[in-house]
């Protein structure tokens, strides 16, 4: 039988599966709705889509590198005790792996690929993984990065997995600076590298914030021009890692050490897991009571 769009379609807003599963479920079932939905829910993918609503809002950040190429991800969880468990990491193994060979564009293409390039696609590796969790798991967001043989990689995870942290030094393949680097830029966390990459509309407006405040606080207008320069340079040290004292050791500017290598950082990437997520508000109390209750 015919798998129609229409068909999918039903399927997909009685179980709220993904289309590619529910495509599959039809094909398993010749075309019959009950049986596909009683295959999706026997695959767990039924129930996979039942926690679709919740908040998962924790997680970890996982960084891979094989060779010349690496990848930064973050996966996102109900809780952090997830996150502690053997499956989860190794999910996280599997993922990464999974980006680092097929190099997918964005999440949404990752997504339909088949695992590793062969076999079940990711959704529905991520959606059988929930059954056996119990818990929402989704993969946020990556990037995938390329060097040569004579740059290094930085590769930090900080606080099991909190804050994950991938940059490109061009110039050196000394991988320990690099990691330095990036333990640098996950403690501070610089928005950029450079001040030249700073968008000349965000320092106009700077500016003008600090001359209003600089005024505000009675100064003569004539001096408060070098002040608000002054001020400036201020600005520029708390959000480019180039202008920041370095986190192992303040007296050393960043720009400086890495100057010192011979080398030039290309670029980087921080995630911090949850980070503009809406986050679960728990009351540990009353979750304890509703238990003892159900007793």
């Amino acid at each position: 039988m015919v798998v129609t769009a229409k068909m999918v379609k039903e399927l997909r807003e009685q179980t709220g599966a993904g289309m590619m599963d529910c495509k599959k479920a039809l094909t398993e079932t010749n075309g019959n709705m009950d049986e596909a939905i009683d295959f999706l829910r026997e695959k767990g993918i039924s129930s996979a889509a039942k926690k679709s609503d919740r908040i998962a809002a924790e997680g970890s950040a996982h960084v891979m590198v094989e060779g010349n190429t690496a990848v930064l991800l973050e996966i996102n969880c109900e809780t952090d005790f997830v996150t502690k468990n053997d499956q989860f990491k190794t999910i996280l193994q599997e993922i990464a792996k999974h980006l680092l060979s097929q190099k997918p564009a964005n999440v949404e293409e990752a997504l339909q690929q088949p695992l590793n390039g062969e076999g079940e696609v990711l959704e529905q590796f991520i959606h059988a993984n929930i059954a056996k969790i119990g818990e929402k798991l989704s993969l946020r967001r990556f990037s995938i990065f390329e060097k040569t043989d004579a740059d290094a990689f930085g590769a930090y995870i900080h606080m099991g997995g909190n804050i994950g942290v991938i940059t490109i030094l061009e110039g050196t393949t000394d991988e320990a600076f690099a990691k330095d680097i990036a333990m640098h830029i996950a403690a501070v966390n610089p928005r950029y590298v450079t001040r030249d990459a700073v968008a000349t509309e965000e320092v106009d407006k700077e500016r003008e914030v600090l001359k209003t405040q600089a005024l505000n606080e009675g100064k003569p207008e004539k001096i408060v021009e070098k002040m608000v320069e002054g001020r400036l340079g201020k600005f520029f040290e708390e959000i480019c890692l180039l202008e920041q004292s370095f986190v192992k050791d303040p007296d050393q500017k960043v720009k400086k050490l890495v100057a010192d290598k011979g080398a030039t950082v290309k670029g980087f990437v921080r995630y911090q897991v949850g980070e503009g997520m809406e986050k679960r508000e728990d009351n540990f109390a009353e979750e304890v009571m509703n238990q003892v209750n159900k007793k």
